[in-house]
């Protein structure tokens, strides 16, 4: 195994490459069995950029591994070099279209360099094999582990995400503390049990958004309140409450003229938490906020406000850095807590690393927004969504571990080609399977809704079916935008039992065959078994 380090002198500038201690860095290396550990001491001043532990391992081209996606919505899949592995450059997309749509800036091709040669995932990786493999990274607050493959050889390396820490003469820091072992079960047990979150309950209910989208008003968020099926333990108003994206102590009057308090006592009336959606790292274009304090916003390397995406008007990462911004998000949380809200859903929460923070690598200034949050939301649960899984042990209560489902299977078409972190009910059914091994481990996953309804919907029946009973299977929250109240009987029947064995199913478990995946889990003394047609997003 062979290791290399990247620095920038503080003194000049200059970037310097090595493979072992030299006059401003020295190197601390261990391995042990299970353990991978690597330190680095500064002689002199420095800023760290990478390091990169070589050719731990050679994979077989039918071996089976896992790649993780860089952010809740990123595609996380096993793969096999004998399938042709191989994942998405979003930076090969045409140039106008990134311009106009800023597809790069979901994912990590923002710092990430892509290439054809390799295939990479986050801070976790396993292989299925002849020989096992299970890997994670213990260093998950200071660096992030990035596992790549070389399509051609299979030679694994991990790299340390450390670009941006800043040391002193004196001055240490880890860069890599990897667990590793030769066997897959025992690998996952370690996982689980070095992570092992606070178990937080199984929760049912409805959100406004797989249905309304942003087009809700007080008259369809009571209907739906009142047809609100009695076994949902939450009721969730999703984006569409706000006037802009950023305003969030502004509730659109047009639509809710008498603002959500009465709404959110009506949902406590009823016995069932109040949740609500926010993305507090953002503001659009067209918000106040936007307007009035656009010395709020962060600022790229170039001085042009820090672009995250295109959705609503286009919209930006604030700068947490600044004091007002802290004051800001306090008020917005105050107001919340003082509607009532129990539960909040906080989106698009990769904004806060979409640019380097000054000191610190991109993993310590996720920790540290991360732990903001969860200050700020006090005793009330946190969904995590468009987030970095790792950095939210700890901070969030629930995750979502795929992409947004979609109304069809796949999405249009034309979104296939383009970034990650897309809208999919294929991609998603895929994540979580596969991320289900962070379920109860880094947090409560989040399989996103189940549909079922027959009316503004362009999934097929044995779709629908397909994606209410896996996530039944392997999420910690069950959730619909559809009003159950209005099924057959045949739906309410197949409701009924996944929601049994949402809450009742255990010892689950997964098998990737080419393009199926056999699922198992035990419920009411036996075993079921399924299996899942990946490209046709069916039970066989």
């Amino acid at each position: 195994m062979d290791y290399r380090v990247q620095y920038r002198r503080k003194s000049d500038g200059r970037t310097v490459l090595i493979n072992k201690p030299d006059e401003n860095l020295d190197i601390s290396f261990k391995k042990t069995e299970g353990s991978l550990e690597m330190s680095v001491s500064a002689k002199s001043a420095v800023t760290l950029d990478y390091a990169l532990l070589e050719n731990i391992l050679k994979i077989k081209k039918a071996d089976v591994f896992f790649l993780n996606g860089y952010q809740s919505w990123t595609d996380s899949r096993e793969v096999s070099l004998q399938e042709g592995a191989k994942e998405k450059d979003v930076r090969k997309i045409p140039g106008f279209l990134n311009r106009k749509f800023f597809f790069d800036r979901y994912g990590d091709s923002v710092f990430y360099d892509y290439r054809p040669s390799l295939v990479h995932g986050y801070d976790v990786f396993y292989v299925k094999g002849v020989n096992g493999f299970f890997s994670f990274n213990r260093n998950f607050e200071n660096a992030f582990a990035i596992y790549e493959v070389d399509k051609q050889s299979g030679n694994l390396s991990v790299r340390s995400d450390v670009k941006g820490i800043e040391l002193e003469k004196g001055e240490s820091c880890c860069v890599f503390n990897l667990y590793t072992s030769g066997n897959y079960e025992e690998g996952l047990k370690a996982f689980r049990s070095f992570f092992c979150c606070s178990k937080k309950k199984k929760i049912a209910g409805y959100t406004s958004w797989y249905n309304h989208y942003q087009n809700i008003n007080e008259e369809i968020i009571s209907s739906a309140l009142e047809n609100m099926d009695e076994r949902f333990d939450l009721f969730q108003i999703d984006d569409g409450y706000e006037t802009f994206i950023g305003d969030w102590l502004e509730v659109d009057e047009k639509k809710f003229p008498e603002g959500l308090k009465k709404t959110i006592d009506r949902i406590h009336g009823k016995g069932k938490l109040a949740g609500i959606w926010m993305a507090p790292f953002v503001a659009e274009t067209k918000s106040r906020l936007f307007r009035e304090h656009p010395q709020w916003i962060r600022k790229d390397r170039n001085g042009n406000y820090a672009c995250c995406g295109s959705n609503w008007s286009g919209f930006y990462a604030l700068d947490l850095q600044n004091p007002e911004v802290l004051s800001y998000l306090k008020k917005c949380f105050d107001f919340m807590h003082g509607l009532g809200i129990d539960f909040f859903k906080l989106d698009f929460l990769y904004a806060s690393i979409i640019e380097e923070t000054p000191g610190m690598s991109r993993a310590q200034a996720c920790r540290k927004s991360y732990a903001l949050l969860r200050a700020l939301a006090g005793d009330a649960l946190i969904l995590g969504c468009g987030a970095i899984c790792f950095p939210s042990f700890g901070y969030f209560d629930y995750m979502r571990i795929g992409p947004d489902v979609s109304l069809s299977f796949d999405d249009v078409w034309y979104m296939r080609f383009m970034h990650r972190e897309r809208i999919s009910t294929k991609v998603t059914l895929q994540n979580t399977v596969y991320r289900s091994i962070f379920d109860g481990a880094l947090f409560g996953n989040d399989p996103d809704v189940v549909l079922l309804r027959d009316s503004n919907i362009s999934l097929t029946p044995q779709q629908r079916e397909a994606l209410i009973t896996i996530n039944s299977i392997f999420g910690s929250l069950y959730m619909t935008s559809d009003d159950v109240s209005l099924y057959d009987e045949k739906k309410k029947k197949l409701f009924s039992l996944c929601m049994d064995m949402f809450h009742n199913s255990s010892e689950r478990s997964f098998e990737k065959h080419g393009k199926t995946i056999n699922i198992s889990c035990k419920y009411k003394d036996s075993t079921r078994k399924i299996t899942y047609d990946v490209e046709k997003g069916i039970l066989l």
